[in-house]
């Protein structure tokens, strides 16, 4: 049901965004107007102004006078994404570790202890939720929290490039370790040791794209 008290445009943007970064449409779906615009009982014009802001963001493909479909994923788009969070990230949590690691370990813990409540494959869109509020708190206990937003804007592509790879075996359970040794890290004021496990940890999707575009050899753009 749609909220009279916000643009329709807007929440079909975000309805569709939310299923192209879960996807639960696909990579070279195509996403037909008039069908959405029976979905969400609108007009034309929100399901057109939706699908243009989906396009600038990258997540569709727009053939005037042919279709539209749900864009690749960019594998260069997400390893920008991958750059920007690692050198942020690997900052905040060097500062973490220096000047709050006490505190930050218990913020980071709660977040850690979610992340082990769904840590099963049936609950894995739970399981991301909880990973992304973990890292949250290193740009918040830094001060970044609007360089968040940038990072979350920036990583659609690294987002399904990531939800690909999370299902893959052992992939839940290496999160959580690498999360328990940062965690351990942080706490014992190392803060070198904490950008370690970081760095592996943030490189971990990239480092089997290969092994990713060989399972879904049509979801991936080229290199």
């Amino acid at each position: 049901m749609r909220d009279r008290s916000r643009q329709a445009s807007s929440q079909v943007a975000d309805v569709l965004r939310e299923k192209i970064l879960s996807l639960q449409l696909k990579p070279n779906e195509t996403l037909s107007r008039a069908m959405l615009q029976d979905q969400f009982g609108v007009s034309q014009t929100p399901v057109r102004d939706a699908l243009l802001r989906l396009e600038q963001e990258g997540l569709i493909e727009v053939y005037p006078q042919s279709a539209t479909l749900v864009s690749r994923i960019d594998v260069a788009a997400a390893r920008q994404a991958h750059f920007l969070r690692m050198a942020i990230e690997l900052e905040a949590v060097r500062d973490l570790a220096t000047r709050s690691p006490e505190a930050g370990a218990a913020r980071l813990k709660v977040h850690l202890t979610e992340q082990r409540r769904v840590a099963s494959l049936d609950l894995y869109e739970d399981f991301i939720a909880a990973d992304w509020n973990f890292h949250r708190v290193l740009y918040q206990e830094a001060g970044l929290e609007g360089l968040w937003d940038l990072v979350r804007q920036r990583s659609s592509h690294f987002d399904r490039l990531r939800r690909l790879n999370l299902p893959l075996t052992g992939k839940v359970s290496t999160v959580l370790r690498d999360h328990e040794s940062l965690v351990l890290a942080v706490e014992r004021g190392d803060p070198e040791g904490a950008a370690a496990v970081l760095r592996r940890h943030l490189s971990g999707t990239l480092t089997i794209i290969p092994e990713i575009r060989e399972r879904y050899p049509d979801y991936l753009t080229a290199e």
